[in-house]
């Protein structure tokens, strides 16, 4: 690769980063060709990109981005996962590849410019689908109007009672 062509891919790298809502750093040593293939399948399926890259091209890219923080991880083979839309699904995606490939090591990344370690990008991973998270969300914003209701309808009935009571103690005095 010459100079030029080293300075195309600073600058491809140094576009994909700044656009990246999340980035994940891997070691891939030990994957074969095919299984690499159906790795990058899965993280174009879950709206990501993965590539290899050279760490001296990745540090000179990363430089001046939040990537810059995990710049010690970049230390042999390397390769980068990224998303500018579903950082979940691509976290999913790795972490499925990895628990049935042990050769694939997930080393960090940076989500929203935030630094996050392997148990980070797990719990990301382990999170439920949007549309549970968007129900459980729903379910108690609606149960706060709810149980509104219900104890102000138990105010009610405690009033009626106490209406009743005296409106008999009343009838028993006159009879």
């Amino acid at each position: 690769m010459n100079r030029k062509q080293k300075e195309e891919v600073v600058a491809e790298l140094t576009a994909v980063l700044a656009e990246s809502e999340a980035v994940f750093l891997t070691d891939f040593k030990g994957l074969k060709v095919e299984e690499l293939g159906n790795l990058r399948r899965r993280i174009t399926e879950a709206g990501g990109q993965y590539r290899v890259v050279k760490n001296t091209l990745m540090r000179r890219a990363a430089a001046g981005t939040p990537l810059e923080k995990v710049a010690a991880l970049m230390a042999g083979n390397n390769a980068v996962g990224t998303t500018d839309r579903h950082p979940v699904l691509l976290a999913k995606a790795l972490m499925g590849f990895a628990k049935e490939n042990q050769k694939l090591v997930i080393k960090g990344g940076i989500l929203s410019g935030r630094t996050l370690g392997y148990d980070q990008i797990k719990a990301l991973a382990d999170l439920p689908p949007k549309e549970v998270l968007l129900a459980n969300l729903l379910r108690a914003m609606n149960g706060v109007p709810t149980g509104l209701v219900r104890v102000l309808s138990g105010v009610l009935v405690k009033l009626v009672y106490a209406l009743a009571a005296i409106r008999d103690q009343k009838q028993e005095t006159q009879a």
